[in-house]
Order: structure tokens, then sequence, then C-alpha cells
């Protein structure tokens, strides 16, 4: 199992949007496309998507929190202990993001792992390259996000929650293992 936090926001730089084009030069009916807002302003905060992904089955999970503390990540794991037999050991995979690290200083999450039968293990510091997850926030960035301007966070979640769905029915999808094989360096 892998595991990472990631702000979910929406992306402040170009790209592709999949609204069909209007306007004069395409479907002259079709009113041209809205103008995206600007999105260096948060005035309601931003999301945090907790996501896991499972390499032998080629499965992600994710929830999506409002804020990032250890109590979250424990909920996350939780969810993530539920979803295999009690006798299964699991390895959750993290980088160095504070609520990960606190089972060092906190035993909070640590004590939970050592009775569920789950290893956490620690990615280096800056080798998020390692970690086979940042491929497919490369995908779903390209997949969902690249191009749009959701109005709220409940509107964002339900893009990020629908290609989730989308992304484990249609996992052997050319254009999307194109994606994830590109991103995947190591």
């Amino acid at each position: 199992m892998r595991r990472r936090v990631r702000p979910a926001q929406p992306p402040a730089h170009p790209g592709r949007q999949w609204a069909e084009r209007g306007g004069r030069h395409k479907d002259p009916d079709r009113p041209p496309r809205p103008r995206r807002r600007a999105t260096y302003t948060r005035p309601h905060g931003v999301r945090h998507l907790f996501t896991a992904y499972d390499l032998r089955q080629d499965k992600l999970y994710e929830h999506i929190k409002p804020v990032k503390t250890r109590t979250r990540f424990l909920e996350f794991c939780r969810y993530l202990r539920s979803l295999y037999p009690p006798e299964v050991r699991i390895a959750i995979v993290c980088d160095n993001f504070s609520p990960h690290l606190s089972t060092k200083r906190d035993p909070l999450v640590g004590d939970w792992a050592a009775a569920s039968n789950v290893e956490i293990a620690y990615t280096p510091t800056d080798s998020s390259w390692l970690n086979r997850i940042e491929a497919q926030f490369t995908a779903l960035r390209y997949f969902a996000l690249d191009g749009t301007d959701h109005a709220s966070h409940k509107e964002q979640g339900s893009m990020i929650h629908r290609y989730i769905i989308w992304r484990n029915r249609h996992a052997d999808y050319r254009r999307l293992r194109a994606v994830v094989d590109r991103a995947n360096v190591a």
C-alpha cells in the first residue's frame, strides 16, 4: 500500500479544458468558454487528499479532508486496514509529511500500527520519485483537474471521486497507462 497526502485545490497552471470550444471558429451557436478564475487566493481554504495505491490490485483509495492532522491520518489508516483481513500484514508507505512522522513523536499511530498488523514505512527525504503513487497523481491532474475551474470544494471533490472510480474500472486504458508510465521514472 502506498499512501500520500496532497492538498486538493484547483491547479494554478494552464492545461487542457474538457469543455467543448464554442464561438466564431468552432460552433457558432455555442457561446465561448467561460474564462477561468485566478487561483492565487483561497478564501475558503484548501482540502487535503488522502490517497492510497494498492500495487497488487492496481486500485486507488481516497478521502478528502479539510485539515491534515495525525488524527485524520489515523482515520485513513484505519479505513485502509478495514479493506483487508486482519491476518494480512499491510505496509503503508508515507513521505516525510509531518502528520506521518508523528509515529516517532506521538505513539498514537505507531501503537495502532503495531496492534493492527500494519507496517508504516517512510520514503527518504526529497525522493518522491520513488513513491509509485506520484505517477497516479500525474494522471489525476491530467484527466480530472487540468484546465478546470471548480466553483466549490464539493464540486472538485466530486470530480476527483468520479475520476478515481473511473480509473479503478479502466486501469488498463491505453492513454492512462501512457501518462502513468511517462511519470514513473524509478
